[in-house]
């Protein structure tokens, strides 16, 4: 493994490449950012909390804002730019391809081991978990894979369901598993017309210091079927009840807009999911959940405009600070 080298996004940020090994596209890489308080204060309320963020489908971790809003409370924020995405892409690879959403856990296991939160001895720090999107879900399954690792599970808008619905996810999954297993590598056809990008653009959170279109592009990445069964999959999971076994806080926007048509309600609204179906598949994702719906919020609701993004951040706060502080005074 290298060492810690400075980050795209400047200081406080570091980066440190974690080798993960090979395959047919040659070798495989996660990366992990960091943002370390210089002074932690024993009465910060997360001085003792390592935070892990994981991005979404067709992204990487480019905002400073939300890792202030950690280290500001005294915790150690890392985030981690899964295989094959931001700063883990590498020339020829095909962006963001993965067979199995399991094959994360080699991404998450090799950061952890980096934070000093290692399954082998029992860390003196708590683990909060932060997933977006693809992320969240990544995150959910393998909080259930992984029962007690966490101390708490934040998902920002987190794809717990397709955006066709449990009938319409049923009737696509077997036409898309019979092409991933002869061509995992095969294009679906574009369904982002880059509308969510444009309204990220509107609500003027974009352009950013260390952004990189290429890593995240108005588009997205072309959509794989290997990829696109693997994701199918993780929502056949979700559905049928997982248990991430620590509390979870799912933030999500008020409403959703079809992304059909260009229209200024997305710069208030979720373009991407439909928030109904993920608040109602959030509840299958273990036994205390709390869901938080965010007026005005883009998908990303910490992208959002500063009203519903200081919301967001302000539920967050709510929710996490007296749930850790509970949980301390238990343990005494």
């Amino acid at each position: 493994m290298s060492d810690w080298q400075p980050d795209i996004l400047g200081p406080p940020f570091e980066q440190k490449t974690l080798v993960l090994g090979r395959d047919d596209e040659g070798p495989i890489v996660a990366t992990l950012v960091r943002s370390i308080p210089r002074r932690t204060l024993r009465q910060q309320p997360l001085a003792d909390v390592d935070v892990l963020s994981v991005h979404g489908w067709s992204d990487y971790f480019f905002q400073p804002q939300l890792a202030q809003f950690f280290t500001a409370r005294g915790a150690r924020f890392h985030a981690l730019d899964l295989r094959k995405y931001g700063r883990s892409l590498r020339p020829g690879q095909t962006p963001g391809d993965v067979a199995s959403l399991d094959d994360y856990d080699a991404d998450i296991g090799a950061a952890l081991r980096e934070m000093g939160q290692g399954s082998d001895a029992a860390p003196r720090r708590r683990l909060v978990l932060l997933g977006h999107s693809t992320g969240g879900l990544v995150l959910a399954l393998w909080s259930a894979r992984h029962p007690g690792r966490a101390k708490a599970l934040v998902l920002n808008s987190p794809w717990l369901e397709l955006q066709l619905g449990a009938i319409g996810r049923n009737a696509l999954a077997p036409l898309v598993n019979a092409r991933a297993r002869v061509d995992p590598r095969g294009l679906h056809p574009v369904v982002d017309f880059g509308f969510y990008t444009r309204a990220q653009r509107e609500v003027g959170v974009l352009p950013v210091v260390g952004y990189r279109q290429d890593w995240r592009p108005e588009r997205g990445f072309r959509v794989h079927a290997g990829w696109l069964a693997a994701i199918l999959e993780g929502h056949r999971r979700v559905a049928a009840g997982v248990e991430v076994g620590c509390p979870a806080l799912v933030l999500l926007s008020a409403r959703s807009t079809p992304p059909l048509a260009w229209s200024e309600q997305m710069t208030t609204t979720d373009s991407v999911l439909v928030v109904d179906d993920i608040a109602k598949a959030a509840t299958r994702i273990g036994r205390l959940v709390t869901i938080a719906r965010i007026d005005g919020a883009l998908h990303d609701v910490f992208l959002s405009r500063v009203a519903p993004r200081a919301q967001a951040y302000a539920a967050l706060e709510q929710w996490l600070v007296p749930m850790l502080r509970a949980q301390s005074q238990r343990a005494e």
